[in-house]
């Protein structure tokens, strides 16, 4: 077996949903015929999904249902010294997951049709996020 390591620095995104699949895809190089490919984002307040490719509006819809599901400024909350939006991330984090396994075919990954992976920024000033991509062949 063979395995590859690559560190992805993604450029600052606002908060939302975005895609990302040749951003990581042009930061990973060529791929094995046949593998598996690990996205890790070393984050606690983003996420990593795969959904929707072509229509934006789901990523509008993404960030209202994960806003009503776990709001800002709730006064429950205990850890609230880096600001309203650092424990909703938290938790929408946790929610969403920090990693991703794709399939590669035929040097490529292998998505669905209408597939494509989304780093979801829960903070309105994440900064550069970084992504560790493992290639397993």
């Amino acid at each position: 077996m063979m395995i590859k390591q690559v560190k992805i620095t993604l450029p600052v995104f606002r908060r939302g949903y975005h895609l990302i699949t040749r951003l990581v895809e042009e930061q990973l190089g060529p791929l094995p015929d046949q593998g598996m490919l690990n996205l890790f984002i070393q984050h606690t307040s983003a996420g990593l999904t795969i959904n929707e490719n072509a229509d934006p509006s789901v990523r509008t819809d993404f960030e209202t249902v994960f806003n009503k599901l776990i709001p800002e400024n709730d006064p429950d909350y205990v850890h609230t010294m880096e600001g309203p939006d650092d424990m909703p991330a938290h938790i929408k984090s946790s929610l969403a997951g920090v990693s991703l396994t794709i399939p590669i075919t035929n040097g490529r990954l292998n998505l669905g049709t209408w597939q494509g992976i989304y780093l979801c920024e829960f903070r309105n000033h994440g900064g550069h996020r970084k992504i560790l991509a493992t290639v397993y062949s």
